[in-house]
């Protein structure tokens, strides 16, 4: 099956990108469709599910995320995460986002993944990885760049809470993902 993309522009252009283009691409019965359609542009990003082993917990963020608004949200727990600057590697961009967010170094982080966070409407792909820490790795403050106006705070989930927050406090998919290849892995 075939597709191909014609006139894609950029239509809004600020911190994130909007694209649009006419597509044509192959139905599953022969046919060919032919429409125009938009995708939010953001560039892909990493995420990582930190254990630090001495307190056998899970390393999360707490910060406001504007769009978690419109259902009443606003701080929500997720793991560490960032976007990727143009041509960087998921491992080196994997290691900066820890300590700017976190204050640990990791060294060794594993990739379990890679995903799309939501393909009917945007580009970006996430690299998902696993460090195991321990307290002596936790080199710096974390809680983000003032440079970038970002406000993290840490909260550690025990394992053996991890159950009812998936259930009850848990929103953000990639954290759902890390939590339950977690489960699957490691307990």
């Amino acid at each position: 099956m075939d597709y191909t993309i014609n006139n894609e522009e950029v239509v809004f252009d600020n911190h994130y990108k909007m694209l649009k283009a006419n597509v044509s691409y192959d139905t599953f019965s022969g046919d060919n469709i032919t429409t125009t359609r938009f995708a939010f542009h953001r560039g892909d990003s990493v995420a990582i599910l930190l254990f630090e082993k001495d307190s056998s917990s899970i390393l999360l963020t707490k910060q406001f995320r504007y769009p978690t608004t419109r259902h009443d949200e606003g701080w929500i727990f997720e793991i560490p995460a960032g976007s990727m600057e143009k041509d960087e590697c998921p491992l080196t961009c994997i290691i900066r986002e820890t300590e700017e967010e976190m204050g640990y170094k990791v060294y060794q982080p594993n990739q379990i993944s890679n995903f799309y966070t939501s393909p009917g409407g945007s580009t970006e792909r996430c690299y998902l990885f696993y460090a195991e820490v321990t307290p002596r790795d936790k080199t710096s403050k974390g809680g983000g760049m003032d440079s970038e106006n970002e406000d993290i705070k840490t909260v550690k989930l025990p394992i053996s809470e991890m159950d009812s927050w998936l259930s009850e406090k848990i929103f953000d998919a990639k954290t759902i993902i890390a939590l339950q290849w977690f489960m699957a892995h490691k307990i």
